[in-house]
């Protein structure tokens, strides 16, 4: 692992595969960089792929208190230290960090998302409606305060449960989470989904905001996924002036990466 320091002094850990032009992975709620590696490794052998651990996440730091500009900041350091002319993508949440990054400013060539979960709510039309934040039952006020309280009583098991029944994991499966190897690694990362929270409450996302990104973007949904992710991520490619819609038949939103790094490498070398 390398480090970058963020705006704030956050150290911000990082790892590079491959030769090429640079390509930054963003992750969503959960990832890490060790998490994001099987798509950098099929990456690496046409671009320079960093992979971070966000804010709050593996080896990165957690300076208080959390700010969606934070993470803004911390992935301008990463842009910087990578060169010119840097790709992005952003996965889930991250995808929502993405768009916050590009509708601030942040150089990029091109960027690509892979299901943003926002909620429509009548649309991308800068009025009551617009994008509106959340991954399914993960949005509004009253999973906000829970998540919030939770984690405030140090409730960290109880927090990644409301996360992962709120997007939709069946009890079943969120029983045998709990029992597995994996579940501390989960827990570790729980106060990080009040982040990935925030970042999502910053919509509505209005067409006005997206008109000014002017970056040339793909936005990419599986076509086994939810209707609500389909739905944003058309209407999110539809607001941004360069954008494209892709959808990869028989994927969800937990994409399989060998059917995601070609459709990223046409686009990224294009």
């Amino acid at each position: 692992m390398c480090m970058v320091n963020s705006g704030d002094a956050t150290p911000i850990a990082f790892r590079r595969t491959g030769e090429g032009p640079p390509v930054v992975l963003v992750g969503g709620a959960f990832s890490t960089a060790e998490s994001e590696a099987p798509l950098a490794k099929l990456l690496a052998p046409a671009f320079d792929v960093i992979t971070y651990d966000r804010r709050g996440r593996g080896a990165s730091g957690d300076t208080a208190p959390y700010a969606v500009e934070r993470e803004i900041e911390d992935l301008a350091a990463l842009l910087g230290m990578a060169g010119p002319d840097v790709s992005v993508l952003g996965m889930s949440s991250g995808a929502a960090l993405v768009l916050e990054a590009a509708a601030a400013g942040l150089p990029m060539a091109q960027f690509a998302l892979y299901e943003p979960p926002y909620v429509l709510g009548g649309g991308v039309d800068g009025g009551s409606g617009g994008i509106s934040g959340g991954a399914g039952a993960a949005s509004g006020p009253a999973y906000s305060e829970r998540l919030a309280g939770l984690l405030a009583r140090g409730l960290r098991d109880d927090a990644v449960e409301l996360f992962l029944r709120a997007v939709g994991t069946a009890g079943a499966t969120v029983g045998g989470l709990r029992r597995s190897p994996m579940w501390p690694d989960l827990t570790a990362l729980a106060h990080t989904l009040a982040y990935d929270d925030a970042v999502l409450r910053r919509g509505p996302l209005p067409a006005e905001r997206l008109s000014a990104v002017r970056v040339r973007a793909m936005v990419v949904d599986g076509g086994a996924s939810p209707r609500f992710l389909r739905d944003a991520a058309r209407a999110t490619a539809a607001a941004l002036p360069r954008g494209r819609h892709r959808t990869l038949t028989g994927q969800t939103h937990e994409v399989a990466p060998h059917v995601l790094a070609p459709v990223l490498e046409e686009f990224f070398a294009a």
